[in-house]
């Protein structure tokens, strides 16, 4: 069996097997972490940090981790939730003015961090490098009339969440979301996540690998899905360029790695602290529970119930519980669980990208791994 590193305590040994037998199948290089009631009890990681596999992934390999990005960027919310300088009930025109045009003026904080405000992206032409540009970037979504009726239902906000969100912690804080993270939540715990990545640490970011393409319909681009998906369009060459690194994409281009990211996001399991830090008091975390919509997502395509800045639930992974549970992941398989009855929290991040929605056969393995050594 491939070699896998790391401290595992052996209640959770399943764990460790299950890594092991799918770094001997169809990981590349992979890191999953588990924290029990403030206690971290696996922090593995095993593989390669490259497709040629001459660089060994190590304790401080990085990944881009995709729109597990948006956990942190709803956590970051969440905390000005908690100062009252943000109320998820009040309209965004009222932090960002500019963003009551053209039919958003009932469009409401909470809206936003549920994927339901009708803004899921980019009327097109807009490219990658679009998004780089932070102001004008903003400024096009704020001229935009909404492609459905806010709050009627959700459309994965796939690629500008970042800057919907990031731009009220802006008006805000007068700070960037890469900033914010960096001073306000990674800084205090001692965590190994940032948004972007500095120069400093690029070598030590493994490559992605792109998932296998799949046999798919012809997108309509006059359809939310493929407005949403055209605008711009996802390319994991663009994710590995200096110009993405550089970038504030607080949906996007968080660089970290199983332990960096449960290092943070236990915070929420946990109720609003870890260690001697306290982000949130545990009333400011029951607004995740506020369901905001259950149905068919008009951008995945499959059903999802999502509350305030999290999934509560959804039959594409069923193997995560239901209860006072709630997650979200990355593109091609990157998955955090927060589950606040057994103060859990699992954390799961990988370089090579499998196909899908969300999850993958292999997050299944190391998820279903976990509550079995619970049960």
């Amino acid at each position: 069996m491939a070699e896998v590193h790391g401290t595992c305590d052996e209640r959770f040994a399943g764990v460790r097997d299950a890594l092991a037998l799918q770094l001997d199948g169809e990981e590349l290089g992979a890191s999953v972490a588990v924290d029990l009631d403030g206690a971290v009890v696996v922090d593995l990681w095993g593989g390669y940090r490259d497709v040629d596999r001459t660089s060994p992934w190590t304790q401080d390999t990085i990944v881009n981790v995709w729109s597990t990005t948006k956990c942190v960027l709803n956590l970051a919310a969440l905390m000005l939730v908690d100062r009252g300088d943000l109320d998820v009930h009040a309209p965004v025109g009222d932090y960002w003015p500019e963003f009551a045009a053209k039919g958003k003026k009932g469009v409401e904080v909470r809206h936003l961090m549920s994927h339901t405000s009708g803004v899921s992206g980019w009327d097109t032409p807009f490219s990658i490098r679009d998004m780089y540009d932070w102001e004008p970037a903003c400024e096009r979504l704020a001229a935009q009339r909404p492609w459905w009726e806010p709050g009627a239902a959700s459309g994965y906000h796939a690629k500008n969440q970042g800057h919907l969100v990031g731009e009220l912690i802006r008006r805000i804080t007068n700070t960037t979301v890469k900033t914010f993270v960096d001073r306000e939540i990674a800084g205090p715990l001692g965590a190994d996540f940032q948004v972007g990545a500095r120069q400093a640490d690029w070598g030590r970011i493994a490559e992605l690998v792109a998932p296998p393409p799949e046999e798919e319909a012809p997108l309509d681009p006059s359809s939310v899905r493929g407005k949403t998906a055209l605008g711009p369009k996802g390319s994991v060459k663009a994710a590995m360029s200096p110009e993405w690194r550089l970038a504030d994409l607080g949906a996007l281009n968080g660089h970290s790695n199983a332990r960096g990211v449960l290092d943070v996001l236990r915070v929420l399991s946990l109720g609003g602290g870890a260690g001697n830090v306290r982000l949130l008091k545990p009333e400011t975390i029951e607004l995740v529970f506020d369901q905001q919509s259950d149905g068919v997502d008009l951008v995945l395509g499959e059903p999802f119930r999502f509350g305030i800045g999290y999934c509560l639930g959804s039959p594409v992974v069923p193997y995560v519980p239901s209860g006072r549970t709630f997650f979200w992941g990355g593109w091609g398989g990157s998955l955090v669980v927060m589950d606040l009855d057994r103060r859990l929290t699992i954390s799961y991040m990988m370089n090579r990208m499998a196909g899908g929605i969300l999850g993958s056969d292999r997050s299944e393995a190391y998820v279903r791994a976990v509550y079995e050594a619970l049960a």
